[in-house]
């Protein structure tokens, strides 16, 4: 006997970003007004990682973002959230039988998924990125009813092609991880939580001992690309340039995106506060953001053979130097300010 459809009272908004839109979201859903920058900040979405030894799509990995569920596993703790996380599964049936119990009990649940194979997603949009993520609301027969932060409408997608973006190959895959509220704290300490958010943001991006995270990663990779033409060749330089400029304007909103994204936290935060000093480093990280939007320009000249004589990878790797120190400067004042 077919199982009645399921339609839970779950609102699909549009976000910047999949797991911070989708954190806010899930909130929203419980009568909490978590907006997505708040989400961001708070469960520390900012980050930066170059990884050379390590390639995706054969080129160096690079990230902008933290970990996949950082966002909501430490937002929904500092928010004062009842949150559970599934990190993996032993079988594919048993992550879907999961899924469906809870929306058996009315619990609109967060999935971690690759978009490769994601059949609602434009092709453009298509690659081998497995830290994307979604809600699932609904369920009519072997069709799912999905929240996606990227796409302006709800979504529909099968459960053969669920499950099979659930199980993506390669670097992070999902392993059918899920994630969910199960209660929100209307009481919650706000300003604490704000207070530990930047902390942990501060140390990631400045205090690591590492020579590859944060701002000193960034300038560990404007090095490492003044040497890629001679060292790899003009074509194979153009092919991880073009990996920079895909992590920073297509996958996951990137580096100017989440710059954007970090700077309307501050600004929340130091209105909300009354806090000069955060809406003013707000103003700072928003000039670092656009440097980066400039980067991403001229460096798409480059890789499209537009650029001019002095647009080489030697003013390129300038810019991802001043980049660097721009948001250093953000960090230090922040690790200054008293909320």
């Amino acid at each position: 006997m077919e199982k009645a459809p399921i339609m839970l009272d779950y609102t699909h908004r549009q976000a910047g970003h999949c797991e911070s839109g989708t954190t806010s979201n899930l909130f929203k859903n419980y009568g909490i007004d978590i907006s997505e920058p708040m989400a961001f900040g708070v469960g520390n979405g900012l980050y930066f990682s170059y990884i050379p030894f390590l390639k995706i799509q054969y080129a160096p990995m690079i990230s902008f973002r933290n970990i996949p569920n950082t966002i909501f596993r430490r937002g929904t703790k500092r928010l004062g959230a009842d949150a559970v996380v599934i990190k993996k599964f032993k079988t594919q049936k048993e992550s879907m039988d999961a899924l469906d119990r809870n929306l058996e009990k009315g619990i609109p649940t967060g999935l971690q998924v690759g978009v490769f194979h994601l059949t609602f997603f434009p092709p453009e949009y298509r690659m081998q990125y497995n830290m994307h993520n979604m809600v699932v609301y609904g369920k009519e027969g072997d069709i799912y009813s999905v929240s996606d932060t990227v796409l302006e409408e709800p979504q529909t997608i099968s459960y053969y092609d669920l499950q099979r973006v659930r199980w993506a190959k390669g670097a992070f895959a999902p392993n059918g991880k899920m994630y969910w509220i199960n209660s929100v704290d209307k009481n919650v300490d706000l300003k604490k939580a704000v207070t530990e958010g930047i902390a942990k943001t501060v140390y990631e991006m400045i205090k690591i001992p590492f020579p590859l995270i944060g701002t000193k990663g960034i300038r560990f990779m404007a090095k490492s690309l003044r040497k890629w033409p001679k060292k790899h060749g003009e074509e194979k330089a153009a092919f991880y340039l073009g990996q920079i400029l895909r992590m920073s304007e297509e996958v996951g909103s990137g580096g100017a995106g989440f710059r954007f994204i970090y700077g309307a936290f501050l600004k929340e935060a130091g209105e909300k506060f009354d806090n000069p000093d955060l809406l003013e480093a707000s103003g700072l990280m928003g000039k670092a953001a656009n440097k980066w939007r400039d980067f991403s320009y001229i460096g798409a000249r480059n890789c499209k053979s537009r650029a001019k004589p002095t647009e080489d990878y030697g003013m390129l790797g300038d810019m991802l130097k001043e980049i660097s120190y721009m948001e250093e400067d953000v960090y230090k004042k922040l690790d200054k300010i008293k909320i």
